[in-house]
């Protein structure tokens, strides 16, 4: 029999050694805060040596205002901590949650080259929380940024107040965004101005879940949301019917939102297989040069499957009870007829 060789053996599939690597993690944000003459967050400090000793993996970044209480000379500054996740090449982490804190410009600004991607290197997080935080106009716009080309798949801004223009700033990055896929907005104090943006939100994105709770949309912002839904049910209800089969016994049900979605992306994914690609040379690429640019997208439009409209002032008493009538009308064809999934 061969000699086994001694040693240590490199076994695939092993776990990280996870104490070293978040005690690294733990010094280094100890020297960026000292370098910027900042605070540790006493949460994200705690949630450390919590997970060193039970070895486990921090998967869960929570960045809360420290206690009035807690005698503190330093303030807290997001940006040491975002500086560890870059220097330690922190791969493990899947959510970031920032609440309570008046966020800086050049806080935000870190904060938005770290969700861009750069070059392979994408950010590995996929939850953004930022709750009951205050931003100027110059924030939120480079905020709206770096939520273009980030890889959020939910992004949650509950309790954050915008106006008109603050609006704006935040969904120019949501339009046309292939990756997100929840998007929360809670008691963000949004009114029947901000229709126009929603409206096109939902229809130019793959949001599907959408939390709306808490703010005065009135039934004129209500149905600004479900028209792009209902005109888009209609499309596919009459496109069905004129490719169906004479057969009018079983009349063709249409699937709901999220299997249509991924129907569509599973034909996509097949059609782009079955592409051979050649170089100048007439010869065949490697299978293994060839990568999926679809990865991790879905198609925008308006895929919505859930709907929070609750405290909303949806009462008739908005421009009348025209409005009232049709949104009733809209949301009984979409929960019934057309099999949509949205919830209220």
């Amino acid at each position: 029999m061969p000699r086994v060789k001694e040693g240590k053996r490199k076994i695939k599939g092993a776990p990280l050694p996870i104490v070293p690597i978040l005690q690294n993690f733990l010094k280094t944000y100890e020297k960026h805060c000292a370098q910027s003459q900042t605070s540790m967050c006493p949460a994200i400090k705690r949630d450390l040596k919590s997970s060193i000793d039970s070895e486990r993996v921090l998967t869960k970044f929570t960045f809360v205002r420290p206690d009035d209480s807690l005698p503190t000379t330093l303030p807290v500054s997001l940006e040491p901590l975002l500086m560890t996740i870059r220097d330690e090449c922190y791969r493990l982490g899947k959510e970031i949650c920032i609440w309570g804190l008046q966020l800086s410009n050049p806080e935000i600004a870190r904060l938005a080259l770290f969700l861009e991607p750069k070059g392979r290197n994408t950010c590995p997080f996929t939850t953004l929380e930022i709750i009951d935080c205050k931003m100027d106009l110059w924030s939120l716009g480079r905020l709206g940024k770096g939520l273009q080309f980030s890889s959020l798949h939910s992004l949650v801004l509950d309790y954050c107040k915008f106006g008109n223009e603050e609006i704006q700033s935040i969904f120019s990055g949501l339009e046309n965004n292939q990756r997100l896929q929840g998007l929360s907005l809670r008691y963000c104090g949004l009114g029947p101005q901000s229709r126009p943006q929603l409206a096109s939100v939902i229809s130019q994105s793959a949001v599907c879940e959408l939390h709306l709770d808490g703010n005065y949309l009135q039934c004129s912002g209500a149905l600004a949301l479900l028209r792009p839904l209902a005109e888009y049910a209609e499309m596919q209800e009459k496109g069905q019917l004129a490719t169906a089969s004479p057969d009018t016994r079983n009349p063709p049900q249409l699937l709901p939102t999220g299997q249509r979605r991924s129907s569509t992306l599973n034909q996509t994914t097949k059609s782009s297989e079955v592409v051979t690609v050649k170089t100048t040379s007439g010869k065949k690429k490697r299978k293994k040069g060839i990568k999926k640019k679809s990865k991790g997208l879905s198609e925008a439009g308006p895929w919505l499957v859930k709907l929070h409209l609750a405290d909303n002032g949806i009462d008739g008493k908005g421009r009348g009870e025209n409005d009232l009538l049709e949104f009733t009308q809209i949301l009984t064809r979409l929960t019934s007829s057309h099999g949509q999934l949205v919830t209220f």
